[in-house]
């Protein structure tokens, strides 16, 4: 058993895209799965992209916006769906609404996504 508790959730930001890691290679032992609460302000966007060797699943808890996907296809989403992608799948989420977007995700395998926020991968403020 293991408890990550508050004071050990990293949180990593980038252009105004806020993710508190919690459970991540970072303040867990998991070798299956990282777990992610992230809140996408209003007006911004977290850019399409691909995690090349893992799937990852995301349950929206507030708010609403639409998600890119291959192809220039986009879907609605809103708050109480959830959003299943393949290992490689397209997918990014702009926040069109009036409130943040707030989002738990978990990707398997763990991914280690400080990097990709400290390099700004995948995010833009519209």
């Amino acid at each position: 058993m293991e408890i990550v508790r508050k004071s050990e959730v990293i949180g990593l930001t980038n252009s105004g895209i806020c993710s508190l890691q919690l459970i991540s290679p970072e303040n867990s032992s998991s070798e299956r799965v990282t777990m992610t609460k992230v809140t996408v302000p209003t007006a911004c966007r977290n850019l399409p992209h691909r995690h090349e060797g893992a799937e990852q699943i995301w349950h929206i808890l507030i708010g609403s916006g639409v998600v890119t996907l291959d192809g220039g296809m986009t879907i609605r989403v809103d708050a109480g769906d959830t959003i299943r992608f393949e290992d490689g799948d397209l997918h990014g989420l702009e926040n069109d609404g009036d409130v943040p977007i707030e989002y738990v995700s978990v990707t398997s395998p763990p991914q280690n996504f400080r990097t990709n926020y400290e390099r700004g991968w995948g995010q833009e403020r519209s």
